[in-house]
């Protein structure tokens, strides 16, 4: 088992990465026939031809959607179709391309608050990410870091699929002293993630997560709260925050919020940006059904694909907006997902879908 100390992040660079998706029928679900369940990409609006021996490619930026779709209780909804749903970039329709709803193996991290705010959840947090490690399907693979203050964020794992290593990663954490840094912590996690995605290349078609576990009052980070903001709307890592925000103050000033209001806006921000969710539980008791559900939610969502209409590569923050129609007797879906993308600059973004053309 590998430890890593990362003694200052302030080098550390933003770096983009694409989920795609993968298709295969999820555990009790009838399967969907290939025409309906992966269509092909349509054909884009012309962009930049490459000719290469009597072949022409055009190259176009592909948008890729991981969605959950709940109802007003919070229960997942399964077997939709690719007509239920309604994608909008900066309010403008979009074409979706493919459309797949099944069980997608599963990179993530977890990111654990080892300061002393945590002191009493410490023991039921290392229990609620075994539930969630012992649950890992063969593919797989979890990351586990520690924080506290800035100069204090080690990789206690990297990644791998090796439940006995991170089992043991986590029984080793401990408190210790210091600020926090939480800020500092997820930046670092969300490039950590996206750097293992290019590494493993461009056919890796995992989902990528963050599980954060802290009480989100940030004290000590280098990176502001715009700049974390700034790399993640660049990534396609989904947040799931755990914040113990309860023991925080609840006292104000005349114009500055509460300790505790400041910290569950960060956490529920985390989650609204990402399309993760973020939980706020009353006690250590609640944590076991937490990472049970946040298991289930990392692996079974729509993948939505769609060529936007506007294919300016501008590097311009354009918002996503997806619409579900409401199911029998009005009963309203509810879409989750991330809340926006940057747009492609200089071919250095996500993958492209290719359209080939015989001369």
């Amino acid at each position: 088992m590998k430890r890593v100390l990362l003694v200052s992040i302030v080098s550390l660079i933003g770096s983009a990465v694409f989920v795609g998706y993968y298709s295969r029928p999820a555990a009790g679900q009838a399967s969907t026939p290939a025409s309906s369940a992966v269509r092909t990409t349509p054909t884009p609006t012309p962009l930049p031809i490459k000719e290469e021996e009597g072949i022409i490619t055009v190259e176009t930026e592909l948008v890729n959607l991981n969605v959950k779709v709940v109802d007003r209780n919070n229960r997942p909804i399964s077997g939709l179709r690719e007509a239920d749903f309604k994608i909008f970039e900066d309010g403008t329709p979009q074409q979706i391309g493919f459309f797949s709803f099944s069980e997608v193996p599963t990179n993530y991290g977890l990111v654990i608050d080892n300061s002393g705010s945590l002191r009493p959840q410490l023991e039921k947090v290392i229990e609620a990410g075994k539930i969630l490690i012992n649950a890992n399907r063969p593919a797989d693979e979890t990351m586990i870091i520690r924080f506290i203050s800035r100069d204090k964020i080690t990789i206690e794992q990297p990644f791998t699929t090796n439940k006995a290593d991170l089992n043991d990663s986590l029984d080793n954490l401990f408190i210790e002293g210091g600020q926090t840094a939480i800020i500092d912590a997820v930046y670092l996690a969300a490039e950590k993630v996206s750097e293992y995605k290019i590494d493993r290349g461009k056919d890796d078609r995992k989902r990528r997560a963050l599980i954060v576990v802290s009480d989100g009052e940030d004290r000590d980070s280098y990176y502001s709260e715009t700049q974390l903001f700034e790399m993640l709307r660049e990534s396609d890592v989904q947040i799931y925050a755990i914040g113990f925000v309860k023991e925080l103050s609840k006292d104000g000033g005349f114009i500055s919020k509460s300790p505790q209001t400041k910290a569950k806006s960060l956490l529920q921000r985390l989650a609204d940006e990402t399309g993760g969710r973020a939980y706020f539980p009353e006690s250590t008791a609640d944590l076991a059904a937490i990472a049970k559900e946040i298991g289930s939610e990392l692996r079974l969502q729509y993948s939505i694909g769609y060529i936007p209409s506007n294919d300016r590569k501008d590097g311009t923050y354009r918002n996503i907006k997806v619409v579900v129609t409401d199911g029998p007797n009005k009963q309203k879906r509810i879409p989750i997902t991330k809340a926006g993308r940057v747009a492609d600059t200089d071919g250095s973004g996500p993958p492209k879908a290719t359209a080939t053309k015989q001369r």
